[in-house]
């Protein structure tokens, strides 16, 4: 790949306060499978405001924006496309010649895995955390005939606002176990993090649950996951979200819409 990078190479990057290597390498597969002249590089920017003027400045091509900045980004881009502005989170800045539009690619990433895993819409739904992903959670879930649902999180402000705009409730804490699709919008679980080896619903709360569905991609198995298989309940896993989410960011990137065998080896090689 570095012998063929050149001054007309087209940069994109991801923006996350802990890059993974997971997007850098699903990206520059398919750039490499398809012979398009595009790098991908991760970093973790130091001043989030800064960062998206070296987009705009430098003519970086496309950024994906991950947690702490998918809000943070909203009043630094030009355009909100409608994925973003639904849920004033974005996951995908794309620079039109100086124009910065933001999307949010997580939420249809969302949408499809609930529909391709026929999670069954008459669930209630207990989603942790009122941050970006969560609104992209939300979001999709509500869109996708979830009427049911409950709000889990720490920050009241946050998450009353966010379950008052879907119609959902707000708890500080999961409550009682009931046969719910648990989904995880938080870093809880995510390697590097405070809180890497634990699980963001009580283990009881879990283990009564129907369809477990964590966002979070590194690792893949998850101390929740885990919990869940050991259970036998039904998975649905991060890396599926980030393998959807990323291959629409590819097309909004480069104008190419990858197969989904590309997408399935871009996905297995960015695990390795």
């Amino acid at each position: 790949m570095l012998s063929r990078i050149t001054k007309d190479t087209r940069l994109c990057i991801s923006m996350s306060g802990r890059p993974s290597n997971i997007g850098t390498r699903f990206h520059n597969y398919l750039y490499d499978e398809l012979g398009l002249d595009f790098v991908y590089k991760a970093f973790a920017p130091l001043d989030i405001a800064d960062a998206v003027a070296g987009i705009r400045g430098l003519g970086i091509r496309g950024a994906g924006v991950s947690m702490p900045f998918k809000e943070a980004v909203l009043p630094l881009v030009d355009v909100l496309h409608d994925s973003a502005r639904a849920i004033e989170s974005v996951n995908t800045i794309v620079n039109e010649d100086g124009v910065l539009h933001a999307y949010n690619t997580d939420y249809q990433a969302v949408q499809d895995l609930l529909a391709s895993h026929e999670v069954d819409t008459n669930l209630p739904v207990v989603v942790a955390g009122s941050g970006g992903m969560a609104k992209a959670v939300a979001a999709a879930l509500r869109h996708s005939g979830f009427t049911d649902g409950t709000i889990v999180a720490r920050n009241e402000k946050t998450g009353r606002a966010l379950a008052r705009k879907y119609g959902y409730a707000w708890r500080p804490e999961a409550g009682e176990p009931t046969p719910a699709v648990l989904v995880n919008a938080t870093p809880i679980g995510m390697t590097g993090g405070a809180e890497a080896s634990a699980l963001p619903f009580p283990d009881h709360i879990v283990a009564a649950a129907s369809v477990v569905f964590d966002v979070v991609a590194a690792p893949p198995d998850t101390p929740l996951v885990r919990a869940a298989r050991d259970r036998r309940i039904p998975v649905i896993t991060g890396d599926e979200v980030i393998a959807l989410q990323a291959a629409l960011q590819f097309e909004l990137y480069t104008g190419v819409e990858p197969t989904a065998d590309q997408v399935r080896r871009a996905s297995e090689f960015s695990r390795n």
